[in-house]
Protein backbone atom coordinates (compact mmCIF):
# COMPACT_ATOMS: atom_id res chain seq x y z
CA UNK A 1 0.00 0.00 0.00
CA UNK A 2 1.14 3.52 -0.97
CA UNK A 3 1.92 5.81 1.75
CA UNK A 4 1.26 9.80 1.10
CA UNK A 5 4.00 11.96 0.84
CA UNK A 6 2.21 15.65 0.79
CA UNK A 7 4.46 18.08 1.73
CA UNK A 8 2.32 20.10 4.62
CA UNK A 9 5.12 21.67 6.31
CA UNK A 10 6.89 22.75 3.08
CA UNK A 11 3.40 24.69 2.34
CA UNK A 12 3.32 25.80 5.92
CA UNK A 13 4.06 29.71 5.09
CA UNK A 14 0.73 29.21 2.80
CA UNK A 15 -1.34 28.12 5.86
CA UNK A 16 -0.56 30.18 8.54
CA UNK A 17 -0.76 33.68 6.26
CA UNK A 18 -4.60 32.16 5.55
CA UNK A 19 -5.27 31.68 9.41
CA UNK A 20 -3.64 35.08 10.51
CA UNK A 21 -6.26 36.52 7.81
CA UNK A 22 -9.20 34.45 9.06
CA UNK A 23 -8.15 34.79 12.54
CA UNK A 24 -7.83 38.81 11.93
CA UNK A 25 -10.94 38.87 10.00
CA UNK A 26 -12.75 36.48 13.17
CA UNK A 27 -11.51 38.80 15.76
CA UNK A 28 -12.49 42.38 13.51
CA UNK A 29 -15.68 40.66 13.53
CA UNK A 30 -16.27 40.15 17.38
CA UNK A 31 -15.12 43.88 18.08
CA UNK A 32 -17.08 45.49 15.91
CA UNK A 33 -20.22 43.58 15.79
CA UNK A 34 -19.99 41.37 18.72
CA UNK A 35 -22.04 37.99 19.39
CA UNK A 36 -25.63 37.61 19.27
CA UNK A 37 -26.28 36.49 23.14
CA UNK A 38 -29.19 34.16 23.73
CA UNK A 39 -31.67 34.42 26.45
CA UNK A 40 -29.15 32.13 28.64
CA UNK A 41 -26.67 35.01 28.91
CA UNK A 42 -28.63 38.30 27.89
CA UNK A 43 -31.92 36.93 30.20
CA UNK A 44 -35.67 37.24 29.66
CA UNK A 45 -38.99 35.30 29.89
CA UNK A 46 -39.48 31.52 29.93
CA UNK A 47 -42.80 30.40 28.88
CA UNK A 48 -44.15 26.52 28.82
CA UNK A 49 -47.62 26.07 27.78
CA UNK A 50 -48.97 22.59 26.90
CA UNK A 51 -51.50 21.32 24.71
CA UNK A 52 -53.91 18.07 24.47
CA UNK A 53 -52.35 16.90 21.14
CA UNK A 54 -48.69 17.27 19.71
CA UNK A 55 -47.62 20.68 19.09
CA UNK A 56 -46.90 21.97 15.53
CA UNK A 57 -43.47 23.63 15.74
CA UNK A 58 -43.19 25.59 12.77
CA UNK A 59 -46.99 26.85 12.91
CA UNK A 60 -45.55 27.86 16.35
CA UNK A 61 -42.55 29.69 15.20
CA UNK A 62 -44.42 31.43 12.06
CA UNK A 63 -47.22 32.55 14.27
CA UNK A 64 -44.73 33.91 16.74
CA UNK A 65 -42.96 35.76 14.23
CA UNK A 66 -45.65 37.42 12.38
CA UNK A 67 -46.62 38.79 16.08
CA UNK A 68 -43.71 40.15 16.65
CA UNK A 69 -41.90 38.07 18.30
CA UNK A 70 -39.26 37.31 15.92
CA UNK A 71 -36.65 36.82 18.80
CA UNK A 72 -38.60 33.69 20.47
CA UNK A 73 -36.79 30.48 20.81
CA UNK A 74 -39.98 27.43 20.83
CA UNK A 75 -39.00 23.80 21.57
CA UNK A 76 -40.01 20.77 23.15
CA UNK A 77 -40.51 20.37 26.39
CA UNK A 78 -40.31 16.91 27.88
CA UNK A 79 -43.39 15.64 25.36
CA UNK A 80 -44.69 16.87 22.06
CA UNK A 81 -47.60 18.10 24.07
CA UNK A 82 -45.49 20.56 26.29
CA UNK A 83 -44.04 23.09 24.68
CA UNK A 84 -41.14 25.90 26.01
CA UNK A 85 -41.06 29.55 24.51
CA UNK A 86 -37.94 31.71 25.29
CA UNK A 87 -38.30 35.52 24.75
CA UNK A 88 -35.24 38.01 24.90
CA UNK A 89 -36.29 41.22 27.46
CA UNK A 90 -39.01 43.33 26.43
CA UNK A 91 -38.62 46.94 27.33
CA UNK A 92 -41.39 48.24 29.00
CA UNK A 93 -43.60 44.68 29.03
CA UNK A 94 -43.59 42.86 32.25
CA UNK A 95 -43.62 39.24 32.21
CA UNK A 96 -46.85 38.81 33.37
CA UNK A 97 -47.86 41.14 30.19
CA UNK A 98 -45.48 39.29 28.01
CA UNK A 99 -46.76 36.07 28.60
CA UNK A 100 -50.07 37.12 28.32
CA UNK A 101 -49.69 38.39 24.88
CA UNK A 102 -47.59 35.14 23.78
CA UNK A 103 -50.92 33.13 25.00
CA UNK A 104 -52.99 35.47 22.73
CA UNK A 105 -50.66 35.16 19.51
CA UNK A 106 -50.51 31.27 19.49
CA UNK A 107 -54.14 31.20 19.86
CA UNK A 108 -55.22 32.75 17.11
CA UNK A 109 -54.30 29.98 14.55
CA UNK A 110 -54.67 27.19 16.52
CA UNK A 111 -57.89 25.17 16.84
CA UNK A 112 -56.89 23.63 20.59
CA UNK A 113 -56.03 26.58 23.35
CA UNK A 114 -52.55 26.05 25.27
CA UNK A 115 -52.89 26.81 28.46
CA UNK A 116 -49.79 27.86 30.51
CA UNK A 117 -48.08 25.62 32.92
CA UNK A 118 -45.55 27.94 33.74
CA UNK A 119 -43.83 31.52 33.86
CA UNK A 120 -40.23 32.23 34.82
CA UNK A 121 -38.50 35.06 34.37
CA UNK A 122 -34.55 35.01 33.83
CA UNK A 123 -32.58 38.35 35.09
CA UNK A 124 -29.69 39.86 33.42
CA UNK A 125 -27.32 39.30 36.56
CA UNK A 126 -27.98 35.57 36.02
CA UNK A 127 -27.06 35.98 32.58
CA UNK A 128 -23.75 37.37 33.31
CA UNK A 129 -23.03 34.62 35.83
CA UNK A 130 -23.26 32.38 32.78
CA UNK A 131 -21.25 34.28 31.00
CA UNK A 132 -18.74 34.62 33.27
CA UNK A 133 -18.81 30.89 34.54
CA UNK A 134 -18.67 29.92 30.53
CA UNK A 135 -15.48 32.29 30.15
CA UNK A 136 -13.76 30.65 33.31
CA UNK A 137 -14.73 27.12 31.73
CA UNK A 138 -12.85 28.19 28.90
CA UNK A 139 -9.82 29.45 30.81
CA UNK A 140 -9.41 26.56 32.70
CA UNK A 141 -9.95 24.20 30.10
CA UNK A 142 -7.25 26.34 28.48
CA UNK A 143 -4.82 26.02 31.37
CA UNK A 144 -5.40 22.47 31.77
CA UNK A 145 -4.51 21.39 28.33
CA UNK A 146 -1.09 23.94 28.81
CA UNK A 147 -0.05 22.20 32.01
CA UNK A 148 -1.06 18.45 30.59
CA UNK A 149 0.54 19.37 26.79
CA UNK A 150 3.88 20.74 29.02
CA UNK A 151 4.02 17.52 30.91
CA UNK A 152 3.32 14.67 28.29
CA UNK A 153 5.59 16.44 26.05
CA UNK A 154 7.32 19.33 26.02
CA UNK A 155 6.29 23.52 26.55
CA UNK A 156 6.72 23.89 22.73
CA UNK A 157 4.36 21.72 21.55
CA UNK A 158 2.16 23.11 24.61
CA UNK A 159 2.06 26.68 22.98
CA UNK A 160 1.70 25.27 19.58
CA UNK A 161 -1.78 23.21 20.91
CA UNK A 162 -2.74 26.21 22.34
CA UNK A 163 -2.23 28.36 19.31
CA UNK A 164 -4.18 25.70 17.23
CA UNK A 165 -6.86 25.81 19.46
CA UNK A 166 -7.49 29.28 19.97
CA UNK A 167 -7.40 29.20 16.08
CA UNK A 168 -10.07 26.89 16.18
CA UNK A 169 -11.91 28.62 18.69
CA UNK A 170 -11.90 32.61 17.26
CA UNK A 171 -12.71 31.61 14.03
CA UNK A 172 -15.64 29.73 14.93
CA UNK A 173 -16.61 32.34 16.96
CA UNK A 174 -15.98 34.60 14.30
CA UNK A 175 -18.26 32.53 12.01
CA UNK A 176 -20.99 33.64 14.42
CA UNK A 177 -20.79 36.94 14.42
CA UNK A 178 -20.38 37.34 10.94
CA UNK A 179 -23.69 35.73 10.10
CA UNK A 180 -25.53 36.78 13.60
CA UNK A 181 -25.87 33.08 14.62
CA UNK A 182 -27.70 33.20 18.79
CA UNK A 183 -24.42 32.18 20.76
CA UNK A 184 -26.30 30.18 23.68
CA UNK A 185 -25.45 27.60 26.24
CA UNK A 186 -25.62 24.61 23.44
CA UNK A 187 -23.43 26.99 21.54
CA UNK A 188 -21.10 26.94 24.62
CA UNK A 189 -20.88 23.52 25.17
CA UNK A 190 -19.94 23.15 21.43
CA UNK A 191 -16.89 25.66 21.78
CA UNK A 192 -15.66 23.48 24.58
CA UNK A 193 -16.34 19.99 22.90
CA UNK A 194 -14.54 21.95 19.66
CA UNK A 195 -11.40 22.41 22.42
CA UNK A 196 -11.34 18.43 23.26
CA UNK A 197 -11.64 17.20 19.71
CA UNK A 198 -9.12 19.93 18.35
CA UNK A 199 -6.54 18.73 20.93
CA UNK A 200 -7.03 15.19 20.97
CA UNK A 201 -6.24 15.35 17.19
CA UNK A 202 -3.48 17.69 17.88
CA UNK A 203 -1.69 15.07 20.35
CA UNK A 204 -1.91 12.74 18.15
CA UNK A 205 0.14 13.94 15.75
CA UNK A 206 2.54 14.79 18.50
CA UNK A 207 2.80 11.48 19.51
CA UNK A 208 3.64 10.57 16.18
CA UNK A 209 6.29 13.37 15.75
CA UNK A 210 7.84 12.39 19.56
CA UNK A 211 8.60 8.90 17.87
CA UNK A 212 9.74 9.63 14.47
CA UNK A 213 12.29 12.32 16.63
CA UNK A 214 13.40 9.02 18.66
CA UNK A 215 13.89 6.82 15.33
CA UNK A 216 14.43 8.84 12.46
CA UNK A 217 17.82 10.35 13.42
CA UNK A 218 19.13 10.89 9.91
CA UNK A 219 16.32 13.25 9.26
CA UNK A 220 15.90 16.89 9.49
CA UNK A 221 12.85 18.20 12.07
CA UNK A 222 10.77 19.44 8.66
CA UNK A 223 11.35 16.11 7.31
CA UNK A 224 10.39 14.47 10.32
CA UNK A 225 6.99 16.39 10.78
CA UNK A 226 5.89 16.17 7.38
CA UNK A 227 6.62 12.03 7.70
CA UNK A 228 4.60 12.28 10.69
CA UNK A 229 1.51 14.41 9.40
CA UNK A 230 1.33 12.42 6.34
CA UNK A 231 1.36 8.57 8.65
CA UNK A 232 -1.47 10.14 10.79
CA UNK A 233 -3.39 11.29 8.00
CA UNK A 234 -5.64 8.76 7.19
CA UNK A 235 -6.51 8.21 10.91
CA UNK A 236 -7.09 12.07 11.17
CA UNK A 237 -9.32 12.33 8.14
CA UNK A 238 -11.60 9.27 9.17
CA UNK A 239 -12.08 10.60 12.48
CA UNK A 240 -13.08 13.83 10.97
CA UNK A 241 -15.46 11.98 8.37
CA UNK A 242 -17.20 10.50 10.88
CA UNK A 243 -17.82 12.74 13.38
CA UNK A 244 -18.47 15.03 10.63
CA UNK A 245 -21.24 12.84 9.30
CA UNK A 246 -23.25 12.79 12.82
CA UNK A 247 -23.12 15.87 12.60
CA UNK A 248 -24.35 16.86 9.29
CA UNK A 249 -27.63 14.34 10.29
CA UNK A 250 -27.89 16.19 13.83
CA UNK A 251 -27.99 19.34 11.66
CA UNK A 252 -31.07 18.63 9.79
CA UNK A 253 -32.52 15.58 12.04
CA UNK A 254 -32.17 17.16 15.65
CA UNK A 255 -34.70 20.10 15.30
CA UNK A 256 -34.10 23.74 16.23
CA UNK A 257 -32.98 24.08 19.06
CA UNK A 258 -29.53 22.36 18.58
CA UNK A 259 -28.95 23.97 14.85
CA UNK A 260 -26.55 26.73 16.48
CA UNK A 261 -24.66 23.49 18.41
CA UNK A 262 -24.63 21.81 15.30
CA UNK A 263 -22.84 24.33 13.21
CA UNK A 264 -20.67 25.38 15.94
CA UNK A 265 -19.31 21.54 16.08
CA UNK A 266 -19.23 21.32 12.14
CA UNK A 267 -17.19 24.09 11.79
CA UNK A 268 -15.29 23.62 14.47
CA UNK A 269 -14.53 19.82 13.34
CA UNK A 270 -13.58 20.76 10.12
CA UNK A 271 -10.62 23.82 11.01
CA UNK A 272 -9.79 21.44 13.74
CA UNK A 273 -8.62 19.28 11.22
CA UNK A 274 -7.21 21.87 9.30
CA UNK A 275 -5.05 23.43 12.43
CA UNK A 276 -4.05 19.64 13.65
CA UNK A 277 -2.36 19.39 10.13
CA UNK A 278 -1.31 23.03 9.38
CA UNK A 279 -0.93 24.97 12.51
CA UNK A 280 -0.20 22.75 14.95
CA UNK A 281 3.22 21.59 13.61
CA UNK A 282 4.22 24.50 12.14
CA UNK A 283 3.88 26.56 15.72
CA UNK A 284 6.02 24.37 17.40
CA UNK A 285 8.45 24.27 14.19
CA UNK A 286 8.72 28.14 14.68
CA UNK A 287 9.51 28.14 18.55
CA UNK A 288 12.67 25.70 17.32
CA UNK A 289 11.46 22.23 18.45
CA UNK A 290 14.24 19.59 17.83
CA UNK A 291 14.92 15.86 18.30
CA UNK A 292 17.06 17.23 21.61
CA UNK A 293 14.32 18.20 23.12
CA UNK A 294 12.35 15.10 22.92
CA UNK A 295 14.85 12.85 23.44
CA UNK A 296 14.82 10.46 26.68
CA UNK A 297 17.30 12.04 28.91
CA UNK A 298 20.16 9.08 29.94
CA UNK A 299 20.57 8.23 33.46
CA UNK A 300 23.79 8.76 34.90
CA UNK A 301 25.71 6.00 35.65
CA UNK A 302 23.16 3.42 34.11
CA UNK A 303 26.12 1.66 32.36
CA UNK A 304 27.31 0.13 35.98
CA UNK A 305 23.66 -1.10 36.52
CA UNK A 306 24.19 -3.35 33.82
CA UNK A 307 27.44 -4.67 35.48
CA UNK A 308 26.76 -8.35 37.70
Amino acid sequence: MSKTNINFIGNRNIALIFSAVLSIVSIGSLAVRGLQMGIDFTGGSLIEVGYQQAADLTELRNTLDSSGFADATVQNFGTTKDVLIRLKPHEDVSSVDLSARVLEAINKTTKEPASVRRVEFVGPQVGDDLAEDGFLALLYSTIGILIYVAWRFEWKFSVGSIIATFHDVIVTLGLFSMLGLEFDLTVLAAILALIGYSLNDTIVVYDRIRENFRQLRNKSTEEIMNISVNETLSRTIMTSLTVFLVLVSLFFLGGEVIHNFSIALLFGVVFGTYSSIFIASPAALLLGISAEDLMIPVKEGAELDDRP
